[in-house]
C-alpha cells in the first residue's frame, strides 16, 4: 500500500501546483476515481470546479474530454451518433463527448432532462448502447460534472436518479487569505497554469490503483455499520427517500479507496464517518414538512449517522 500512498501524494502534489488551498476536495476527488465513481463539484462560480477537473485530468496521461452543457445540447452530441459513409457504403459510428477516460460536463444542469439522461447508462454500466449497438466505455471511466447551485434560471434540476449515479458531491468553497494571495501571483500571467501541468501517472497507474484498492479489507463489523447508516435514513422522520444500496456500495468502496490512500490494506470508521457526507448527503430527499421547516440536508444526515454506534476494533 505504501507505493499506492507515493503515487496518490504525487497526483495530489501535482494538482495543488494550480489549485492552492483545496487539499480536502483534491484528495476526494482523486479517492472518487480510484473507487471507479463520478463526481459532482458544486458551488459558485470563480472558486475553481473546472480548474480541478481539469487538473485532475492533466495530471493522468490519459484521454479527457469536456462537454460544455447548454439548453440546445442534444442526447447525440454526448453519446455519439451513427452516420452514412458514401465513400464506403455504409453506417459507421461516430463518437461522442463521453468517450474518454476523465469526461468534464460542465454545467451540467444547463442541459435539458432528456440530454441528462444520455449520461445514465454510461456512468452506471460504463457503456453506451447506440441504434442497438452497445459501445464499451476504457476503464479508468470518470464524469466529473460541475454546477452552479444559486443561479436557477435556465437550469433544470438533477433528478434524483441522476443524483444517485454520482459517488460524491463536493463544494470547493472559498480559499483562506494565504490560498487566495497564492493564487494571485500563479494565475497572473496570460497563460492558465493548468495548460502547463505534465501527467505524472498513466491510465494504467490508475487502473493498478484501483484493482489495489478493492483488495482493501473490511472488516464485517463495518459493513454492518455501513448498512446500519443507511437504514438509519431510510427510517429518519425528515426523509422521504433514504440512501441506496447504490450509495451503500460507494460508500464501501470510497472507505476502500481513502484507506489505501492513507496507507492502510484495512478500513477504520473514521474513514466511513469522514466519506459519510459527500457520498450519502446528495441522494437523500426531504419530507414536504421538513422542507417547510427549512430544515437542511446535512443536519438530518448528521443526526442519522449519530443515531448508529460506531463498531469498535478490526474483528473480522
Amino acid at each position: 500500500m505504501q507505493s499506492f500512498a507515493q503515487k496518490f501524494d504525487a497526483i495530489v502534489n501535482n494538482i495543488e501546483e494550480v489549485i492552492q488551498g483545496k487539499d480536502e476536495p483534491i484528495r476526494l476527488a482523486l479517492v472518487c476515481l480510484i473507487a471507479e465513481g463520478h463526481l459532482l463539484i458544486e458551488d459558485v462560480p470563480g472558486v475553481g470546479k473546472t480548474s480541478l477537473a481539469k487538473a485532475l485530468a492533466a495530471s493522468i496521461d490519459a484521454t479527457w474530454h469536456r462537454i460544455q452543457f447548454t439548453p440546445d445540447l442534444l442526447p447525440s452530441d454526448v453519446t455519439g451518433v451513427t452516420v452514412w459513409n458514401r465513400g464506403t457504403g455504409t453506417f459507421e459510428f461516430r463518437a461522442g463527448g463521453i468517450f474518454a477516460n476523465v469526461v468534464l460536463g460542465d454545467e451540467i444542469n444547463r442541459a435539458s432532462p432528456k440530454t441528462q439522461s444520455a449520461l445514465l447508462e454510461a456512468m452506471e454500466e460504463r457503456q453506451v448502447t447506440v441504434d442497438t449497438t452497445t459501445y464499451r466505455l476504457e476503464s479508468p471511466f470518470m464524469v466529473i460534472a460541475t454546477q452552479n447551485p444559486i443561479e436557477h434560471e435556465g437550469t433544470y434540476p438533477l433528478p434524483e436518479s441522476q443524483l444517485d449515479r454520482f459517488l460524491m458531491r463536493i463544494r470547493m468553497g472559498y480559499p483562506a487569505r494565504t490560498a487566495e494571495i497564492a493564487i494571485l501571483d500563479t494565475h497572473g500571467g496570460a497563460v492558465a497554469a493548468v495548460d502547463e501541468l505534465a501527467p505524472v501517472a498513466s491510465a494504467a497507474d490508475v487502473r493498478a490503483m484501483i484493482a489495489l484498492a478493492q483488495s482493501v479489507h473490511v472488516a464485517p463489523s463495518l459493513k454492518g455499520y455501513i448498512v446500519d447508516l443507511a437504514e438509519a435514513t431510510r427510517r429518519h422522520r425528515d426523509l422521504a427517500i433514504g440512501v441506496s444500496p447504490r450509495a451503500a456500495l460507494g460508500l464501501q468502496r470510497a472507505a476502500r479507496s481513502r484507506a489505501a490512500a492513507l496507507g492502510r490494506e484495512y478500513v477504520v470508521p473514521d474513514d466511513l464517518k469522514e466519506l459519510a457526507f459527500p457520498v450519502l448527503e446528495h441522494r437523500l430527499a426531504l419530507t414536504p414538512e421538513a422542507q417547510m421547516r427549512g430544515v437542511a440536508r446535512g443536519d438530518v444526515l448528521a443526526d442519522a449517522v449519530g443515531s448508529v454506534k460506531v463498531p469498535t476494533g478490526r474483528s473480522g
